[in-house]
């Protein structure tokens, strides 16, 4: 009996679909100005992820502004969200970076990890971009310590010796409501050290992150050791 060929069963992949009638771009068929104003955000972001890596700006504000003057446009018409800058500031350590950027970050976890074990007894937190992993050469360690009252850090500090000064920053609130918070600066390992000082409550919620307005990232001891022994991505 003749056998009957059988049909080969085609491999498939998931792969990505070139624009056809079947299948639109849906970029495409946004109107040019949608298109272009997108385009013009995404230089903005890529401008100002430029201007905080190498100018020692840190604040995403006055790098889009001044981003948006260097490429040209209204700063009040295509203003990226901190978001897009930082994605934008990944990407541009990503690839300019390199090695020297993780031995840069790995050092700045090290000292954050060395500073919190002294002040054990404040519950210190790890926030900021050497949490995040965008920090560089000019990004201070940034720590948020609790006790009540809120000058017992600087007491300890200055029994031990540690030279610091003080500074206040205003933080708004999830409430909408805007808060002074006190700032001991110091040095350790050759990086600038910045000290938020919370009451013991404020344990209990983070403040709004700057860049996503969710409460912000902090990460205790155990979790900055698990950074540091390259435990955690």
């Amino acid at each position: 009996m003749e056998s009957i060929p059988m049909r080969r069963r085609k491999k498939t992949r998931t792969k990505f679909i070139e624009p056809s009638p079947d299948f639109p771009d849906p970029v495409a068929d946004l109107p040019r100005s949608v298109r272009k104003m997108r385009q013009l955000r995404r230089d903005v972001a890529a401008e100002a992820a430029r201007i905080m890596a190498t100018e020692s700006q840190r604040n995403f504000r006055a790098a889009k502004q001044k981003a948006a003057a260097r490429v040209g446009v209204n700063s009040r018409l295509a203003l990226p969200s901190n978001r897009e800058v930082e994605d934008a500031l990944r990407a541009y350590q990503g690839f300019f970076g390199g090695e020297r950027h993780d031995r840069q970050l790995q050092a700045l976890r090290e000292t954050a990890l060395r500073v919190m074990r002294g002040l054990a007894p404040f519950c210190p937190r790890l926030v900021g971009p050497v949490l995040e992993g965008t920090a560089d050469q000019y990004s201070r360690v940034s720590l948020h310590v609790f006790s009540d009252p809120s000058d017992e850090v600087a007491l300890d500090l200055r029994n031990r010796g540690v030279v610091f000064h003080q500074e206040e920053r205003t933080i708004r609130w999830h409430d909408g409501s805007h808060r002074r918070i006190p700032l001991i600066v110091t040095e350790a390992d050759g990086a600038s050290v910045e000290l938020a000082c919370f009451t013991r409550n404020d344990l209990r919620q983070a403040p709004p992150c700057p860049v996503s307005g969710h409460p912000q990232k902090r990460a205790p001891i155990t979790e900055v050791e698990c950074l540091v022994a390259g435990m955690v991505a």
